[in-house]
């Protein structure tokens, strides 16, 4: 079982870079053509944000059954991160003009791009 769960886990990382940032470049170009997010954009977003927990918690399990000797804690601020991030990131963006809503939530993609990257380099 441990292993099925940490392949699931480093498995949905990649997938959750990927989606990070294809969702920070469909952030930015509708920030500058000026454009509000669509609804596929916000629905997508909090997809990633689920996701997101997900992901935490299959790491939470392969970190109480297998016990990893190489563990650096540094992994798990950065997952906790994105997981308190991203809700708080959309939560922040509704308020305020369209605009303002496509920079946040592009940038907050972004940010979590980069702390999914961190995450690797620290697991």
């Amino acid at each position: 079982m441990t292993d099925a769960v940490l392949f699931v886990h480093q498995v949905g990382a990649r997938a959750l870079v990927a989606f990070a940032v294809v969702l920070g470049v469909w952030g930015a170009y509708l920030y500058f053509r000026r454009a509000a997010l669509t609804g596929g954009f916000r629905s997508s977003f909090l997809i990633m944000a689920g996701l997101t927990a997900v992901q935490g918690l299959a790491g939470l399990i392969v970190f109480i059954v297998a016990r990893p000797h190489n563990f650096n804690l540094l992994h798990i601020v950065y997952g906790v991160f994105a997981v308190l991030f991203l809700p708080g990131a959309f939560l922040y963006a509704q308020n305020g003009t369209k605009r303002r809503e496509a920079v946040i939530l592009a940038g907050a993609a972004w940010i979590v791009a980069i702390a999914y990257l961190r995450g690797f380099a620290t697991g």
